[in-house]
């Protein structure tokens, strides 16, 4: 049976997933990029851009785990590009360029209707506009016995949260300190929802915690 998962999410010590005053140079926000450190140098990341080597070790097992056994991906609007409202540049196809990472169905919650664009390496990316239930019913059809990831942002995870609608969620812990930016969990209470803490390992560069109901 599927299971929806958040993978591979990054927070700071302070509790934030991105940096604030998102744009086209900064896709995390400000500082955002110093809570990734910890994939960066993976063997899993390095095949992502086509390069060769990368480490192996606690790191490179969480990242290769968190894009691995899905079926398709969930996104909010923020994490598809940096534009606000209608869709003015239609040429905008993401910020991952010709061939996204995800492979499969990936649905973009939005309020403004856009056609599905088909990318290289079978990513097609379907804009909702009907919510985040309708998202993943449609998800969930197109993913069959595979999981369905909730790949961010962190308003996105935050809604899939609050409405008990993720079965685990992975989050790497950074040894960074933020000061302001999005947070994570801020009201909202993970044991009423269900979740304990099934996994803890730490790396050179982060602490991964899994927690699952």
């Amino acid at each position: 049976m599927s299971r929806v998962r958040v993978g591979g999410f990054s927070i700071s010590i302070d509790g934030f997933g991105a940096g604030l005053e998102q744009s086209l140079e900064s896709p995390l926000g400000r500082r955002g990029q110093e809570l990734h450190t910890w994939i960066f140098g993976t063997r899993f990341f390095h095949d992502m851009i086509g390069q060769g080597g990368g480490s192996d070790g606690v790191d490179q097992a969480y990242a290769s785990r968190s894009m691995s056994g899905f079926g398709a991906f969930i996104l909010g609007r923020n994490m598809f590009g940096p534009h606000r409202g209608p869709w003015s540049d239609e040429s905008w196809k993401g910020w991952w360029g010709a061939n996204p990472p995800y492979r499969a169905p990936t649905f973009i919650l939005t309020h403004y209707p856009r056609e599905p664009i088909e990318m290289e390496g079978g990513t097609t990316f379907i804009f909702v506009t009907a919510g985040i239930e309708a998202a993943l019913d449609q998800a969930k059809a197109a993913a069959g016995d595979l999981d369905i990831k909730i790949g961010g942002g962190v308003a996105t995870v935050r809604q899939y949260l609050s409405a008990g609608l993720i079965d685990e969620l992975h989050v790497a812990l950074s040894p960074v300190v933020l000061g302001e930016g999005e947070a994570m969990f801020t009201g909202i209470d993970l044991p009423s929802l269900g979740f304990r803490v099934t996994e803890h390992q730490a790396s050179e560069h982060a602490t991964h915690i899994v927690l699952a109901r």
